[in-house]
């Protein structure tokens, strides 16, 4: 595809945070499904064994949390929510059928990606603290009993969640052709910008012809 119609959309810089920070919460993942039920202790293999998958479970969750926050903190201003984005919510309907002419003007990221990106603040935010109230043997024994089960159903609920909107991340992802190539090559056409994020396109190619 000639360069001249594509339009950059993610930074090497940006890429590369994003990556890190998707594996890092694949690994945050298996290992705590790993220490999470007895059905799923074979996922410990991956890791070296069930002590070692103990020991780096919350080392990977550190990761995850610091290369996280450097992606929050590039794409916070461009997740604000906006009246355009609850009225874009509003008709799911038509973003479930593509009728996209029936939609407000999108920006750099839809309503959808805004609230995931929200949720994933949260429930990191969440999965963080509560990690490290559980965090054996170094900080656990400074809290009591009662505050650790709390800690714990906390850490659950939120690993869930956060488990569900990677998930749904995902499968956007791959419904909107063309995403998975924005965050591996750092590009997208001309068109795809304009079909589904018209006033980003318009931002973006303000002054040129």
């Amino acid at each position: 595809m000639n360069d001249d119609n594509l339009i950059e959309r993610y930074k090497p810089e940006d890429r590369a945070n994003h990556w890190l920070t998707a594996i890092t919460l694949i690994l945050l993942a298996l290992s705590g499904l790993a220490l999470f039920h007895p059905a799923f202790f074979w996922l410990t293999n991956l890791f070296g064994g069930g002590t070692w998958t103990r020991i780096l479970h919350p080392f990977i969750g550190v990761v995850l949390a610091v290369s996280f926050w450097f992606l929050a903190q590039r794409f916070r201003a461009y997740n604000r929510i906006t009246d355009a984005d609850r009225e874009w919510v509003r008709r799911i309907r038509d973003v479930l059928a593509k009728r996209e002419q029936n939609l407000p003007e999108v920006g750099r990221y839809n309503a959808g990606q805004k609230y995931l990106f929200w949720v994933m603040v949260t429930t990191i935010a969440l999965l963080l603290v509560s990690g490290i109230v559980l965090w054996q043997p170094w900080f656990a024994p400074w809290f009591p009993v009662g505050l650790t089960r709390v800690a714990a159903l906390i850490h659950a609920l939120a690993a869930f969640v956060l488990i569900a909107a990677t998930f749904a991340h995902i499968y956007a992802a791959i419904w909107v052709k063309g995403s998975i190539s924005a965050m591996t090559r750092g590009s997208v056409s001309r068109a795809w910008a304009k079909q589904h994020h018209p006033g980003w396109y318009r931002e973006m190619t303000k002054g040129t012809k």
